[in-house]
């Protein structure tokens, strides 16, 4: 989140062409694909970038084409290959990740052995991106505030979704029936041959490990050095994903109060489970009484709460968070909001720079079936209530956000193995409050071969988070093919 962008060798000369790999067995209509004549051309300064075409539709090859946006950096003539990297989402732009925070994300000895290709998935940014709503919109839907608990508040926020989905379809396309991750990962194997790779280097997180554990079912043969960072287990339905994450975001919520409290500067006062009382407190008068940032705007308790969220998902960003506190219990939200914005892509001169909530949305309509039955939404909310007492009633109810999407889920929630597929390498967080950390036991358990590092810390995923010890054991894998052994600890 709070990122650097390092200097990398400049690419040599001003324009240069894929040297497509062999594209193996594969489909003849797909043939044209694998074998496109791809232009990198130099961009932002320092990398070089290009445009990939790949079928709208898998199942017509023939049909209409959409391009995937890629950028890459340069190790030079020592380089071992690429390694495609995915920052999560879905909707999170990679493209971006490798322009603005390379640096952060990847080691300077990775980037000396590698060139680092980021690209934005299909229906993200740059990529025949999903469309809804203009920046304006985007400001007035932040602000809604629904009272769930009442079916007419529920029935409300159903015409809103029903609003949004209409709107989505009419901007978008029929783009919008294929940003399904299956989809994405068929793009990726294509992204793979234009980059002259005969086999797939990946380093995906959070949301990044689902489509590269889907990768890895589609296409095994061709996996080469997959590290899947923060996993996502594509066996869970979107009700156990929202679950889990409840669970573990309270458990890093008590964390976090626990380190607050050591600090002179923590607004609340007593043991963890008092802090942790007064922030419910907070967000509970926030929602009955919405608050004004210095910029004027009204917070209501959906902002405050997702802003609320942001620094939760690094522990380095935990002062941030107290500072966001300590304003809203004097009655000042403007910190909270900035967080929110943050979070939500929004810059001060109310422009939006991604479309990361609406790629969201359309990815995971496609991906996961939701349940929108009254009662069982109840259900769900009272078991997300129990298991988040903070949290959790802000995270129910999004089988209304699907319910009248223009189209169906295409996937069945089912366990991946990768069959004959080179070792994959997992790695979870123990105290990762958006991929709990058991989803990294039970994916690299699913693959017929993998090893599982553990890194014993709170924050999401681990990788580019400065441990020394799990970025040495990745690079090694990468650079070396040295494999940590499975339930290896940092």
């Amino acid at each position: 989140m709070l990122a650097g962008c390092g200097l990398l060798p400049q690419p040599p000369g001003p324009s240069a062409s894929g040297n497509a790999a062999d594209p193996g067995t594969v489909d003849q209509a797909l043939k044209s694909y694998y074998t496109q004549d791809v232009a990198w051309e130099d961009c932002e300064q320092q990398f070089q970038c290009a445009k990939v075409e790949v079928p709208l539709d898998y199942a017509e090859p023939d049909g209409k084409r959409i391009e995937i946006a890629a950028i890459r950096s340069s190790a030079g003539n020592g380089s071992k290959g690429s390694i495609l990297l995915n920052p999560g989402g879905p909707g999170g732009s990679g493209y971006d990740t490798v322009k603005d925070s390379l640096a952060y994300m990847t080691t300077e000895e990775l980037r000396r052995n590698y060139d680092i290709v980021g690209f934005d998935p299909r229906g993200v940014k740059r990529s025949a991106p999903v469309k809804c709503m203009s920046d304006k919109e985007k400001d007035e839907a932040r602000q809604v505030q629904y009272d769930l608990d009442t079916d007419a508040g529920l029935a409300e926020a159903a015409r809103d979704s029903k609003e949004l989905a209409q709107e989505c379809a009419e901007k978008t396309g029929e783009v919008l029936g294929h940003v399904d991750t299956v989809s994405a990962a068929k793009d990726m194997d294509i992204l793979r041959a234009a980059v002259g790779d005969a086999k797939l280097n990946y380093l995906g997180f959070s949301y990044g490990t689902f489509l590269g554990a889907t990768y890895a079912d589609l296409f095994p043969e061709r996996v080469g050095r997959l590290v899947l960072d923060g996993a996502l287990d594509p066996s869970l339905s979107n009700a156990e994903v929202t679950l889990g994450q409840a669970k573990a975001f309270e458990a890093a919520i008590h964390s976090y109060a626990e380190s607050c409290l050591q600090s002179s500067d923590c607004p609340m006062d007593g043991t963890a489970d008092d802090a942790v009382g007064q922030i419910r407190d907070l967000i509970a008068a926030v929602e009955d009484n919405p608050m004004t940032a210095a910029d004027g705007r009204l917070v209501t308790v959906g902002m405050f709460v997702s802003g609320f969220i942001v620094p939760l998902y690094n522990d380095q960003n935990w002062p941030a968070l107290t500072a966001a506190l300590k304003g809203a219990f004097g009655g000042d939200p403007t910190e909270m909001l900035r967080l929110s914005d943050l979070g939500a892509e929004r810059q001060p001169d109310g422009s939006y720079t991604g479309n990361s909530t609406e790629a969201f949305t359309a990815i995971n309509c496609l991906d996961y079936p939701m349940e929108s039955g009254l009662d069982a939404m109840r259900e769900e909310a009272k078991a997300l209530e129990d298991a988040s007492p903070t949290l959790g009633r802000y995270l129910a109810y999004g089988g209304t956000t699907c319910e009248n999407w223009s189209y169906d889920a295409v996937r069945t929630p089912a366990p991946v193995k990768a069959e004959g597929a080179d070792p994959i390498l997992v790695v979870g967080t123990t105290g990762d409050p958006a991929t709990p950390y058991e989803w990294a036991e039970s994916m690299a358990a699913s693959f017929e071969s993998a090893s599982l590092l553990t890194f014993e810390a709170e924050g999401h995923t681990a990788y580019s988070r400065g441990n020394k010890c799990v970025q040495d054991a990745v690079d090694a894998y990468f650079i070396d093919g040295t494999m940590p052994k499975d339930g290896a600890v940092c």
